[in-house]
């Protein structure tokens, strides 16, 4: 479908699922035919996912947020229920970020549809897609509209009551102190200046290579970008450790974990797997110590040759032995190029809780072509890369 296109709907139920290469929220609105809800009990989401007629489904994370309408069960008076997306993260645009929503039989997954909003830039929230009555027959409109102010911005303009407009509103309670005295508010109370410095500040920190080896923190990102152009050659994602007691063998598994635009697992890389994608990921092999200086285990990635289908790689560490990260010390991992050798980026992990798993750093392919790298060092209950591939789909 493309934006304002319209199909009629052969099904009485419907399914619209959305999905991009991060976790989005979505949601579904039931309007009267002055496009506003009765109330607040006509938006369904994740803290109120069943209405009249339309119903909410988590994806869990591995995969996409849903919304069913049955209009059979459509109470009279709503004409139309639309479908909004944002992404999950506090503040992230569209920007790179391709969503594409499904129409779908819903008693028997067939598609019916699909549509992909052309040209996204600082929406953070999309009515994607909307299910309209229109002489008796139930049909479905391709949309796309975006919002810079999130889906408080969307719910607000159908009517719903947002008690907090937006989540950059921590820095209001600082305003003043709580002296309420009516005569401390003279003229110079007016001195609004000082609030439009405060929208520079959201920048994410996101920096790209031009400056040469970048050291990341936890949650930082950087964007694989040399001189304006797509790092797109051939990387090797070390990753090391040590004992954190000398004498004490650690023996840790160095993983990547590939996924495709709906967070849907495709393979994953490991001691026990060398190659996956045609070759694309290659694993070093086992390391089963951890001493000596280095990288203990390499994971080569050639971006260049990664299918299409490949939009997130996440890296992980896990303890097969069931040693926890409190006995890791020194845990790093960290980007070369192949050709040259040159560090590229580096992530030390700074921090470590009594888990077995950790997932270091994720790559994700965005809509322009270049990849994104991410810190996170984010720990985990799990033994093995098989008990990593449901969580590390949720933090894509």
């Amino acid at each position: 479908m493309t934006p304002g296109s319209n199909i009629p709907l052969p099904v009485t139920r419907v399914t619209v699922d959305v999905a991009a290469p991060v976790r989005l929220d979505v949601s579904g609105l039931l309007l009267t035919a002055d496009g506003k809800v009765r109330s607040d009990d006509d938006f369904i989401f994740y803290n109120q996912p069943t209405g009249p007629g339309v119903t909410y489904r988590s994806g869990g994370g591995t995969s996409p947020d849903a919304i069913t309408v049955d209009t059979t069960a459509v109470p009279p008076g709503i004409e139309k229920i639309v479908v909004t997306a944002s992404p999950d993260a506090a503040g992230q645009t569209f920007q790179g970020i391709e969503p594409t929503a499904t129409l779908r039989n819903a008693d028997d997954g067939a598609v019916l549809a699909t549509f992909t909003p052309p040209q996204l830039g600082s929406e953070t929230a999309l009515v994607i897609v909307e299910v309209y009555l229109r002489n008796g027959a139930w049909k479905a409109r391709a949309v796309g509209q975006g919002y810079a102010n999130g889906l408080a911005g969307i719910a607000t303009d159908f009517g719903v009551s947002v008690e907090e407009p937006a989540p950059s509103a921590p820095p209001a309670p600082p305003l003043q102190a709580p002296a309420a005295p009516v005569a401390a508010a003279p003229p110079m109370a007016p001195p609004a200046p000082p609030a439009p410095p405060a929208p520079p500040a959201p920048p994410s920190g996101k920096i790209n290579l031009d400056k040469g080896r970048v050291s990341l923190q936890k949650n930082q990102t950087v964007s694989l970008v040399k001189g304006g152009r797509p790092l797109l050659s051939q990387v090797k994602m070390g990753l090391g450790w040590e004992p954190a007691y000398r004498g004490k063998d650690i023996d840790l598994d160095a993983s990547v974990i590939a996924y495709g635009p709906q967070r849907n697992h495709i393979d994953s890389c490991y001691f026990g797997k060398l190659s996956i994608v045609g070759g694309a990921i290659k694993h070093s092999g086992d390391n089963l110590t951890g001493e000596g200086g280095g990288d203990d285990e390499v994971i080569v990635v050639d971006l260049g040759r990664l299918p299409q289908e490949v939009t997130g790689l996440v890296f992980t560490v896990n303890s097969f032995s069931g040693q926890k990260f409190t006995e890791v010390a020194k845990a790093y991992c960290r980007l070369v190029d192949a050709a040259s050798g040159e560090e590229l980026v580096r992530f030390d992990l700074t921090g470590a809780e009594a888990q077995t798993g950790v997932m270091m750093a994720k790559l994700i392919r965005q809509f322009s072509g270049e990849w994104e790298m991410t810190a996170m060092g984010d720990f985990v209950k799990s033994r093995t890369v098989r008990g990593m591939v449901k969580p590390a789909a949720q933090a894509l």
